[in-house]
């Protein structure tokens, strides 16, 4: 039995306690997130408030930062796993119609792909964000409407490798319909590149969710979110490194936590690298 690498096990540990903060946010969180207590202003980590302790200290309207990095954990995971899964449900659909339905197809795709591929992502998405106003559901839009290209261009490339295998020859030859073949044969044997393509995604979505939400163009105001406490935190660095520290110690392990697990993901299901690891 493969022993399991420590950079895994820390990515698990990482996203573990991310996903437990979000799922149980309501019975962990000392404080309700969108409570002020103006007497408590700028507190410094482990003051005391009227309510308890704020380990990680509040910020100009009182608000306990501990609480709200808790709950913004939700934003940032609603976000990265509907983005990527949107992306994917898009891009892979797309790239797989590329490698299998004819040249009219494959150009038709291979364009998109890169005309959106040629343009910045932050653009892009300030654009789209821009038009539909902000709210989570037209982040995760803009996120899939961008980065679907990435699916579609890894799918076409693993389609036109899998097209020419003996067994997808003998569904042709055997009158198997292509949508079945696709369906049952092919895409089966695209997961594990998907998947670790899925998880850098979901590193991705989680920094660009934080940098339109520290542009103003990500979650709502109310809604606590990592990359608006971070906006919040820009102009009291001097007196309160606290705001700003906190949300992005939150989003460096979380992405950090990503990478290692995709790492892993990809050293566990390449071939060509268990030689090399064993």
């Amino acid at each position: 039995m493969r022993r399991v690498p420590t950079k895994a096990l820390v990515g698990f540990s990482v996203l573990a306690l991310v996903v437990a903060c979000a799922a149980l946010a309501p019975w962990i969180a000392p404080f309700d997130p969108n409570d002020q207590d103006i007497l408590n202003s700028l507190a410094p980590p482990l003051a005391m408030g009227d309510g308890g302790m704020h380990l990680l200290g509040t910020d100009r309207l009182g608000q306990d930062i501990l609480s709200r990095i808790i709950y913004g954990s939700r934003v940032s995971l609603f976000v990265a796993f509907g983005a990527a899964g949107a992306s994917a449900l898009i891009g892979v659909p797309l790239g797989l119609a590329a490698g299998f339905f004819g040249r009219v197809v494959e150009s038709v795709v291979l364009v998109l792909a890169d005309m959106i591929l040629s343009i910045p992502f932050i653009l892009l998405a300030l654009v789209v964000m821009s038009v539909l106003g902000a709210s989570l559901p037209h982040l995760v839009l803009a996120f899939a409407s961008v980065r679907w290209a990435q699916f579609a261009r890894v799918s076409y490339a693993l389609s036109l490798e899998l097209r020419e295998r003996d067994y997808v020859l003998a569904c042709r030859a055997g009158g198997v319909g292509l949508l079945r073949t696709l369906v049952v044969h092919v895409l089966p044997n695209m997961l594990s590149p998907i998947i670790v393509i899925a998880t850098l995604e979901l590193a991705f979505a989680i920094l660009m969710e934080s940098g339109l939400s520290f542009l103003g163009l990500g979650a709502p105001p109310e809604t606590p979110s990592w990359g608006g406490m971070l906006q919040e935190g820009r102009d009291e660095l001097d007196t309160a490194w606290w705001l700003a520290a906190a949300p992005g110690f939150a989003i460096m392990i979380t992405v950090i936590g990503w990478n290692f697990l995709g790492d892993w993901i990809r050293d566990s299901t390449d071939p060509r690298l268990q030689g090399v690891l064993r």
